[in-house]
């Protein structure tokens, strides 16, 4: 008789939960929006509008225009002036007594491009003079003149929006982290943290928030960059920030909320981006700023809280930049 024993053997199966590939950002963490326009078959459309395009352009190339523009209309009216001597006969004859030149001392190309120079900046040296018998020269300093004066008004112009723009006002503006979800006054709140590094205050700053994922419509239609707009205080002023101090931005996830229904597993499950917008005048300029910020789900941070910068010391109230980031841990419901 033979015995057959079965021996059972226990396979415990670990299977992993798949990573969560990084997401695209919609919004950089400094503002900046990473949308590229692609196949634009209306170009013309920058022409139109030529000054925001050469404002719009990098500093390199905002300089080499400004260098080329005004180069090749000196080298233009230089070619002009030169033409002018030669047709007249002064590259020849103006060494000769008793002849009248358009332009004195005006007897090759490098001194007409000269006179170009010291007739459109107005520099003057004296030396090279335009005579009264010369009407086509008198025109031809009175076109200069005009075009001159315009190509100024652009270039310099274009050059003075590009240093004084708002957008560098923005480098000083602070957005926490990480956003974080935890209790507030007995209601569930998505908070993050706002700073101005300046004492020069942000004038009539409010605040908005957007949430960007894909959504599925009823009919199929399927939605990539769906927004929706979250209330951080439209509805009751708190949108109207006096950005003196570092301040935490709630919003309440209420029946309304797009969070309502999200609970901290099904959070982590989830795919969004939290675009932060604000605005306001610049107090120095009055000219308007803006700065963006985003925060992805993976950073936002459910049961903590901002860890407080503010303190009060002997007649003045100091803020420590150091904890603006940082975060503390508390009881939090995991469901809303």
């Amino acid at each position: 008789k033979v015995n057959l024993y079965r021996k059972k053997v226990n396979v415990q199966l670990f299977v992993h939960e798949p990573v969560k590939k990084p997401r695209q950002r919609y919004v950089q963490k400094d503002g900046k929006c990473n949308v590229h326009h692609g196949n634009v078959q209306e170009t013309y459309r920058y022409l139109s509008d030529l000054f925001t395009t050469l404002v719009d352009l990098r500093w390199r190339f905002s300089l080499l225009i400004f260098t080329l523009v005004y180069v090749v209309n000196w080298l233009f009216f230089g070619f002009l002036w030169w033409l002018i001597a030669l047709v007249r006969g002064d590259l020849v004859h103006g060494d000769e007594e008793g002849w009248t030149p358009c332009v004195e001392n005006l007897n090759s190309f490098v001194s007409a491009f000269l006179f170009s120079i010291e007739t459109e900046t107005t520099i003057g040296y004296g030396y090279r003079v335009i005579t009264e018998r010369c009407p086509e020269g008198i025109v031809l300093l009175l076109v200069q003149a005009i075009l001159g004066s315009i190509v100024n008004a652009i270039m310099v112009g274009c050059m003075f929006v590009k240093i004084s723009q708002p957008k560098n006002r923005a480098e000083t503006l602070m957005f926490s982290t990480n956003a974080v979800i935890s209790v507030r006054d007995n209601k569930m709140c998505l908070m993050f943290r706002v700073g101005d590094l300046r004492n020069s205050h942000i004038v009539e700053a409010s605040i908005r928030a957007k949430l960007i994922r894909s959504q599925q419509t009823k009919e199929g239609e399927f939605i990539p960059l769906n927004q929706t707009d979250i209330n951080i205080g439209f509805d009751t002023g708190d949108d109207r920030l006096f950005l003196v101090s570092p301040l935490i931005i709630s919003h309440e996830i209420n029946e309304k909320s797009p969070f309502w229904e999200m609970s901290m597993a099904q959070m982590e499950k989830e795919e969004f981006e939290i675009v932060v917008i604000l605005e306001g005048m610049v107090e120095a300029t009055g000219m308007t700023c803006q700065a963006r910020s985003s925060y992805l789900d993976t950073e936002v941070l459910w049961g903590y809280r901002f860890t407080p910068v503010l303190s009060l010391e002997k007649g003045f109230y100091e803020v420590d930049y150091n904890n603006f980031h940082d975060v503390y841990e508390t009881n939090t419901p995991v469901c809303s």
